[in-house]
Formats: C-alpha cells, structure tokens, sequence
C-alpha cells in the first residue's frame, strides 16, 4: 500500500523517533528500488531505453495520482501546485531517470549499482551547499564507510568501462538526488505521495517529449504487445520500484534529510543480490560483508 505521510507526522518528534522512521523509510525505498533492476535486464531485452522509460512513467504517474485522489480526494490533487511540482521533475526527474536507464543499457546491472554508491556524495554537496548540513568527522567516516561497502559489494564485478554510461550513472544520480530534495524543501506543505506524484509528473513530460522525438526520427517504435512475464516486469519496474519507492524515499528524506537518506542506496548491490539468489542466482559473500560495511556507515554518520 503506499504511504500517507499524514500517518507519520504524528510520530513524537523527538530525535531518536525521527531516526528510526527515516532510516526505516529510506531501507524499505531502496529495497524496493533494488527490484527494478532484474525487471529493467529483463525489458531492455526487448524495448529502446527512451520506449521503456515513456511506459514506466506513464504507468507510474497514473498509479500514483488514482491512489492520491483515493487517499486524500479529487480536491486535493486539483488544489496542488502542478506547475511547481513538473518544473522540478521535468529537469530533476526527467533527466535522472532517462540518463540511468541509458546508463545500465550502455554497461550493465552491477556497473550501474557500483556508481550508485557515489551517490550520496552528490547529497551530501546539496545540504552543505544549502547550509543545511556542517559536516564532522563522525559523518564523514561515516559516508566513506558506506561508499566503501557498496564497493565491496560488487568489487568481482566491477567495470573499467569509463564511457559513456559512466557519465550517465552519475550525472543520474545529482539529477535524482536534486529533485528529490527539492520535492521537500519547496512542497513542504503536500504530503510524500502528492510530492512524488506531481514531480514525477514532470518527468512523464520530459520522457514523453524524448518519445515522440525518438519515434519521429524512426529511432523507436511502437512496442508490441508484452507477454505475462515481461507485463509482470513492467509492474514491479514502474509501480513497485519507481512509484511506491519514491514515496517512501521522499518521506525518509522529510524525516532525516536526502545525505543520510541516500546512504542507504549502498545497500543496493545487496538487495539486488538478495533478489537474485531468491530467482536462483548463487549467494554472494562479498555483497554481504558490503552490506554490513554500509549498515556501519549509516549508524556512524548519524551517531551523536
């Protein structure tokens, strides 16, 4: 079911119980966002990036905005400030998603995974640089651990490939990063899933645009009909990783701000690894030793 910031606000608002339901939010976001890699190998098989990214986003945006109106009324969603929301998307969003699909179809599942874990340092510049955040030792060993474990995570598989798809994972991640901490810094008065419903939103226009381009040039097509399978990795692709994820990445951020939030993304070599050996890949030690590692960062940046 997905999230109702509203619940949340009633949570003492004592540090401790801040904590823990950050860090809670932010470990169920990145678990869920870890599902859509397998889905997305498995759709890059048969669609164009730009093809993908029009049809996860569609089918994202317009979950999201039936469950809000479900959730807190038609009224709700009319009354929201739409053009805000889409401005931070189109760029943010729009951009971030489009580059991290390039980037995966460019390298593959574990290099994408692997840049991923710099991420946070992208976070951590848009606090400092907002004055939201002074950095300390603790954080900074902190960030480091957990930069560390995501590399260890994935260190047998790690690519030399300093291409194209380099760039694109980690320009990805600022972008994503951008957006998510201005969806509540700037919407702090709508809730997690009206936040994530009205930037995503933008990015729907952004990749709609690239689509019709893409389709006019002949450089795409119209894709055919999905066997059960491949709609199923649609589902948990658009719904279940980008949807549902991003609500609950947004109500961490609200909680414990996007740096600490964004440290839990080194978790994703792990989670990943978790989902696979579940579909009957072998189990990877290393992932685990990561994940640990990273789990030891977490606790370290934010250890008064």
């Amino acid at each position: 079911m997905l999230f109702d910031q509203s619940k949340f606000s009633k949570i003492p608002v004592g540090s401790s119980n801040k904590l823990v339901a950050g860090n809670s939010l932010a470990l169920i976001s990145i678990f869920l966002f870890a599902a859509g890699f397998p889905a997305a190998e498995v759709l890059l098989d048969i669609w164009h990036p730009i093809t993908l990214m029009f049809f996860r986003l569609i089918l994202a945006v317009s979950t999201l905005v039936v469950v809000w109106a479900l959730i807190e009324g038609v009224s709700s969603v009319l009354k929201a400030p739409w053009l805000k929301g889409i401005k931070i998307g189109l760029l943010g969003f729009g951009l971030g998603t489009n580059l991290l699909l390039f980037a995966q179809w460019f390298t593959d599942t574990i290099t994408v995974a692997l840049l991923a874990t710099l991420i946070p340092v992208s976070a951590t510049i848009l606090e400092v640089w907002d004055g939201r955040r002074k950095l300390n030792s603790k954080f900074i060993l902190g960030l480091t651990a957990s930069i560390t474990g995501g590399l260890i995570a994935v260190s047998e598989n790690i690519s030399i490939d300093l291409g194209w798809g380099v760039l694109m994972a980690l320009g990805s991640g600022f972008s994503f990063m951008w957006a998510s901490d201005k969806s509540v810094t700037r919407l702090s008065e709508l809730s997690s899933i009206a936040r994530t419903s009205i930037t995503f939103s933008g990015a729907a226009v952004f990749t709609t645009i690239s689509f019709v381009i893409f389709l006019i040039l002949g450089l795409t097509e119209i894709p055919n009909w999905l066997t059960s399978d491949q709609l199923v990795s649609l589902m948990i692709y658009s719904v279940v990783a980008m949807a549902i994820s991003q609500v609950f990445f947004i109500a961490a951020i609200d909680k414990v701000g996007v740096a600490i939030s964004s440290l839990h993304l080194n978790f994703s070599p792990f989670y990943v690894m978790i989902i696979l050996f579940a579909l009957g890949e072998a189990w990877d030690l290393r992932a685990a030793i990561g994940a640990s590692i990273v789990a030891f960062g977490v606790w370290l940046a934010q250890s008064k």
